[in-house]
């Protein structure tokens, strides 16, 4: 069953059970005004006849004076002296009393009763006097009258009710079909899409300007197809990224190894040549798999407090060995500040920066660690004397395997172009930031800024 043919269902089915609860309360009431009145018309009734009606000197019910009295319109009265005896009956011709109960109460009681096939509404009055109990007057109104308007209200009401769950039906399905148009629209394109397995194309929004649950649902839908479209772009990209990765170690091991094979020998070059390769893609496998963690948020972060200033220390220390004496590294404004992260993790980025910037800085340049403390946050800069990047390719600096071949030139030392995209990963889990600055010929500045105490949603984030 469709979902259209549900909803139909189901609120034709709620607002026909509301009808109902209101019919049957406006049902029994007007039967309760109704029986109210039968029973003041008996009680006025009742009073009037036991005004006409006196007791004899020996305790005896007078009924001479009822011979006049005009009962009204569908009327019973009866004056018993006792439970079995009849002494005044009107209409004449009933011989049995118009309620048995009614005879053998001390208190007046309404009461409904059958005589010869008419419904009554009987009211029982016990007669006395201030010496004994002399009998029971019983009056009775026919409710034919009352039964043909509650039957007639019935049928109204069940009409009514009956009309009501059809037009609310028609109602509904109009109204969830229109509702649910776009629905069966995203479905088919949907379906289409899934076909023709093509994520570019994009589910038409509603033409009326609404915010509603459909609305988001598409949007929702649409964005999700182009988070996957880009998320499938990326793949090729970096499969094809990879493969060209790939093809010139793979070209120079086999080159190596079939020199090897060809004159029987090997020396230290061909073993170095290997071992550089190996390393190279080792280093690819390794970042390709940090950021398919990362990708996947399944990167773990440790996060601690530690002194910044000690691991930035140790930094420098790594890379003057790196340098060796071919260019300048110098540490400034190293002050002591405590921020909470992931050490090993802040290290990486740190060695990413400042190695690119030894790498890329030619003899004799400079390359300079700065640290900042600012109120709620750290800087750390590194600038470089180097060549510069080229302002189009700022824009792509972060992008994985982008590198500015123009400005630095590929070796078989050089990265993948992987790094600065780890980088870039680490810090925004960190909740900073991390920013580029260069001019052509004049060298580049890379910015970090890392917030001494990460908000905890983003801690709680990271490490999960």
């Amino acid at each position: 069953m469709s979902l259209q043919s549900r909803l139909t269902i189901i609120y034709s089915l709620l607002i026909g059970t509301v009808l109902l609860i209101f019919g049957v309360m406006i049902y029994a009431l007007v039967n309760l005004i109704l029986i109210d009145q039968i029973d003041q018309r008996l009680t006025l009734s009742a009073e009037g006849i036991i005004a006409q009606i006196s007791a004899t000197p020996n305790n005896s019910i007078n009924t001479r004076s009822l011979a006049e009295y005009s009962s009204g319109e569908n009327q019973y009265f009866q004056v018993w002296k006792n439970s079995n005896q009849l002494i005044f009956s009107r209409p004449i011709g009933i011989a049995g009393s118009l309620d048995d109960f009614g005879l053998h109460q001390r208190t007046p009681v309404y009461t409904n009763s059958n005589v010869n096939g008419i419904r009554l509404r009987v009211l029982s009055v016990p007669l006395v006097t201030n010496r004994a109990p002399v009998g029971v007057l019983q009056v009775g109104i026919d409710l034919t009258l009352v039964d043909i308007t509650l039957r007639t209200l019935s049928l109204v009401l069940i009409f009514l009710v009956v009309i009501a769950v059809i037009l609310a039906a028609i109602s509904t399905w109009i109204i969830a079909r229109q509702t649910l148009s776009p629905l069966v629209t995203m479905t088919e394109f949907a379906s289409q899409i899934t076909e023709s397995n093509d994520l570019t194309r994009r589910i038409p929004l509603p033409s009326r300007n609404e915010k509603d649950e459909v609305t988001q649902l598409i949007v929702a839908f649409n964005e999700t197809l182009e988070r996957l479209d880009k998320l499938l772009s990326s793949q090729k990209r970096l499969m094809a990224d990879v493969s060209h990765e790939l093809r010139t170690p793979l070209t120079v091991i086999k080159g190596e190894v079939g020199l090897v094979r060809k004159y029987r020998q090997f020396d230290d070059d061909t073993i170095n040549s290997i071992d550089t390769e190996v390393d190279r893609l080792t280093r690819l496998v390794g970042n390709l798999l940090l950021l398919a963690q990362a990708e996947t948020g399944d990167l773990p972060m440790n996060f601690k407090n530690f002194q910044l200033d000690e691991l930035v220390c140790e930094v420098y220390q790594h890379m003057q060995t790196l340098a060796d004496d071919k260019l300048e590294v110098c540490l400034q404004n190293v002050d002591q500040i405590m921020i909470n992260g992931d050490r090993d993790r802040i290290k990486q980025v740190l060695l990413n920066l400042i190695g690119n910037a030894i790498q890329y800085t030619p003899p004799g340049g400079k390359v300079s660690i700065i640290m900042e403390n600012n109120m709620d946050y750290v800087e750390v800069s590194v600038t470089d004397s180097g060549p510069g990047i080229p302002k189009e390719d700022l824009d792509h600096i972060f992008d994985r395997f982008y590198r500015g071949e123009r400005s630095r030139s590929r070796s078989r030392h050089s990265g993948f172009g992987l790094g600065l995209s780890i980088a870039k990963y680490i810090i925004d889990q960190h909740a900073g930031d991390i920013q580029v600055e260069s001019t052509v010929n004049h060298g580049t500045v890379f910015k970090m800024h890392l917030p001494k105490y990460p908000r905890k949603d983003d801690m709680n984030k990271s490490n999960g």
